[in-house]
């Protein structure tokens, strides 16, 4: 009888996060750039030197997780704080090979409620220190436009 092994690519690539001393370990500062209508920027204003208008700074660290950075964000925007406001969070990293930026979906939160995405770190999602971070936010009365490549980009 022939045994097969399970293990997936994935399972493979996960390597352990080692924790970071956040009092011995400075933080970085993380880009962040919002929407309120629920959709990401397009890469197209990315271009050139250019980023939107809707920056948020903040200073964290490389193991802040997705539900960490929602409450930095509703700190900011008051209306984000209504329970069932949805976060969807994207990477925007630069693309050596079309010298433009590419952008990559790593989960989301939705406020109030607990979720499987809410553990998620940057560090886990292969964050890069110098990339952005897109995060699209839906108000609780409008339904999140669905995941996958619908978008223009």
């Amino acid at each position: 009888m022939a045994v097969e092994s399970r293990v997936t690519q994935e399972e493979i690539k996960k390597e352990p996060e080692k924790p970071i001393d956040r009092e011995k370990t400075c933080p970085l500062l993380l880009r962040v750039f919002t929407t309120n209508n629920g959709r990401h920027h397009r890469m197209d204003e990315f271009s050139r030197g250019n980023v939107p208008s809707s920056e948020l700074q903040i200073y964290t660290w490389m193991d802040a997780t997705l539900k960490e950075l929602t409450s930095l964000v509703k700190e900011v925007y008051p209306d984000a704080r209504k329970k069932g406001t949805h976060f969807s969070f994207a990477i925007v990293y630069p693309d050596p090979m079309r010298s433009g930026y590419r952008i990559k979906e790593i989960g989301s939160t939705i406020s109030g409620r607990k979720g499987s995405d809410d553990s998620l770190t940057l560090q886990s999602q292969r964050f890069q220190i110098g990339d952005y971070l897109d995060i699209a936010i839906t108000p609780p009365n409008r339904a999140p436009p669905p995941s996958g490549r619908m978008r223009p980009y």
